[in-house]
């Protein structure tokens, strides 16, 4: 069941509807027995693995809260649980492939080992929020008592497939509390809902359009087609993704509960720092939390905090997908902030350029270039041939061919199909001054649900008028149902 489909505009409405009319000690129960069907919608057998999953991280969160002597053991057991069964549904593919390939390259034969192991739906999103139960349990935090409100934090269906990666004290303390039904709930819900889907179908569907054309054979197209692909893809996966969080939002906040942003203008950031800031923010707090901080943060020099950085980025990137694609992405980006901290370092000892860095025009050019080295890094996430996305950055780098060569039977974009491509570009342009920015404005800052109700009925019915009449003929999968 997606969110984008019309099955959950039967669901979510159904669902609201029960929670708000059966008394308050029915609710939590209500909701636990919607998503685990939500959830089934998927694949009915797999809830098994959650359910289970769920009764042992809450039997060993109370063990490890009672524990006095032995709780780094504990804790350590119940960390090797969790990151096993992420292991093995989710890496066992990828490792059993990489030693039949190493295999093949050693001894030049190719013993064709493989496995096909299903991976379960969201597994990577409901494990980091085990970890990250135990964590504070073992850090001294209660655990949660009532084993239905435990569940509901794994498997709450607003976030179960794609997050926000949530954090348990929050969600308990609200799902605690006493609730009555506010009209509030559903001035901030529906237009979320309604603003996440149009930019998902209006915007991000739309430009997965070029970027799968583009994909399928990139080596056809020359430099600036190439470039323009790269932009494509980047407000693919931002609006796919933010799209999902405010779908996200937008569902828990009709049943009371308010779920953080996880998206603050990323392509506006100034550095590759200040975007791992903006992007994907519940995600980027926990690698600092869980990983980044454990390993030592930047607490003991200069090297083991660039250590940590790489590390962490590069684990990272592997959590979003079993391919050494994404490992070569998380790399990337942890190279690039390693570069980011020598150079601050280098810009506040360097007196001579001071106001250089302060004006307008560093600032600018800053954004620009934290842009593209962003979209570069977008390359090896969605190439998974690592060959590939190594020959596309380097044709883009080196701009050669400036235009695709004319021949026969080859597709040629920017060639043939200027007049097109020039109002994309301009259209590209557009969604990054006039939707980027001020709509995200609008959704983290709640104008939308400050204004008149006249305006906000005007501009969600514009854009349900807008999704009907661009709907692309085929509906992407949202991108980051597949980690």
């Amino acid at each position: 069941m997606l969110f984008a489909s019309f099955s959950y505009l039967i669901f979510l409405p159904a669902v609201v509807l029960l929670y708000w009319l059966v008394p308050q000690r029915f609710r939590l129960s209500l909701l636990l027995l919607a998503s685990y069907f939500f959830y089934m919608s998927w694949n009915a057998g797999f809830v098994l693995l959650v359910i289970g999953m769920t009764a042992f991280n809450w039997f060993w969160g109370n063990l490890l809260h009672k524990q006095t002597s032995r709780r780094k053991t504990v804790f350590a057991i119940g960390l090797f649980v969790n990151l096993s069964c992420l292991a093995l549904f989710k890496y066992s593919n990828l490792v059993i492939k990489s030693a039949s390939d190493f295999t093949a390259v050693t001894t030049g034969h190719d013993p064709g080992w493989s496995i096909n192991i299903i991976l379960p739906l969201a597994i990577s999103f409901f494990t980091f929020e085990f970890i990250h139960y135990l964590f504070e349990v073992y850090r001294g935090k209660s655990p949660i008592s009532s084993y239905v409100l435990f569940s509901l934090f794994a498997a709450f269906f607003p976030t179960q497939i794609a997050g926000p990666i949530k954090r348990f004290p929050d969600f308990e303390a609200q799902m605690s509390e006493e609730k009555k039904i506010k009209l509030r709930y559903f001035d901030e819900g529906l237009p979320l809902i309604i603003m996440g889907l149009a930019k998902k179908v209006l915007l991000a569907d739309n430009m997965a359009v070029l970027v799968n054309m583009v994909s399928k054979d990139p080596f056809s197209y020359g430099a600036p087609e190439l470039w323009l692909t790269a932009y494509a893809f980047a407000f693919q996966i931002y609006f796919d993704f933010s799209g999902y969080t405010d779908i996200a939002r937008g569902s828990a906040m009709l049943f009371g509960y308010k779920i953080p942003i996880n998206f603050n203008m990323p392509y506006i950031a100034r550095n590759v720092s200040d975007f791992w800031h903006r992007w994907h923010i519940s995600l980027s707090s926990w690698l600092r939390d869980y990983l980044f901080i454990p390993l030592g943060g930047s607490r003991h020099g200069k090297w083991i905090t660039h250590r940590n950085l790489f590390v962490t980025m590069v684990l990272g990137g592997l959590w979003h997908g079993a391919s050494w694609n994404f490992v070569v992405w998380g790399a990337y980006h942890g190279l690039a902030l390693i570069a980011h901290k020598e150079f601050s370092q280098w810009r506040s000892n360097c007196v001579l350029l001071e106001k250089f860095f302060c004006s307008s025009i560093w600032r600018c050019a800053s954004v620009l270039m934290t842009f593209h080295v962003v979209c570069i890094g977008w390359v090896f996430f969605r190439i998974e041939n690592i060959g590939q996305a190594f020959g596309i950055v380097k044709r883009m780098l080196v701009m050669s061919p400036l235009l695709t060569a004319v021949e026969v039977n080859q597709p040629i974009l920017l060639w043939s199909n200027l007049p097109v491509i020039v109002p994309v570009s301009l259209i590209l342009l557009a969604v990054l001054l006039l939707a980027n920015i001020p709509l995200s404005l609008l959704l983290e800052s709640g104008r939308i649900q400050k204004s008149p109700p006249i305006f906000q009925a005007v501009f969600c019915s514009l854009l349900i008028v807008a999704m009907i009449t661009f709907l692309p003929t085929e509906t992407e999968p949202f991108i980051y149902f597949r980690f």
